[in-house]
């Protein structure tokens, strides 16, 4: 096992553990804990974030606030640029500097946004890391209801760099 899959693993049994993500979440997202965002799996290639309808991320229109579903669709692409930059030698620094959106129902009820840009991060990782030059990739979730309907469509640019010392 290479130690890039090896850091992924371990990422991942990290977000895996309730305890550990929420502490995680507690200590360096609090409005993504308070929010009760819930990652929902996580692989190589693709993430699954939640967030439920409730008073605290509720809007006057009686559906998640925007700024929730947006928390909720950034977490699915943030993790999976986190896992593909955990214990990375060298250290890649990540940040959004573009983010679109498109709301097409009201969401009511336990929203699940889905990201499956996972190889793309990867693959911007990797040259950031060869090149020492800053890239950036394009990344898309989508929101889904508990039927199955979208709800909305993010789409967010992350900036990534290696840091050289």
């Amino acid at each position: 096992m290479t130690s890039k899959t090896s850091s992924a693993v371990q990422f991942r049994q990290l977000v895996a553990s309730p305890v550990k993500f929420r502490l995680f979440m507690l200590a360096k997202l609090p409005m993504a804990y308070m929010a009760d965002l819930r990652v929902a799996s996580i692989s190589e290639e693709q993430a699954q974030v939640t967030i439920p309808y409730k008073y605290l991320n509720k809007n006057p229109f009686n559906s998640i606030y925007f700024a929730c579903l947006s928390m909720a669709a950034e977490l699915s692409t943030g993790v999976l640029c986190m896992m593909h930059v955990y214990k990375s030698a060298p250290v890649v620094s990540m940040l959004v500097v573009h983010m679109e959106a498109d709301f097409t129902k009201k969401a009511v009820g336990k929203i699940t946004f889905a990201c499956e840009d996972g190889k793309a991060i990867l693959e911007a990782v990797e040259t950031t890391k060869a090149t020492g030059e800053g890239v950036t990739v394009d990344t898309v979730s989508i929101g889904t209801d508990e039927q199955g309907d979208k709800v909305a469509e993010f789409r967010y640019t992350w900036s990534l760099k290696a840091k050289r010392k």
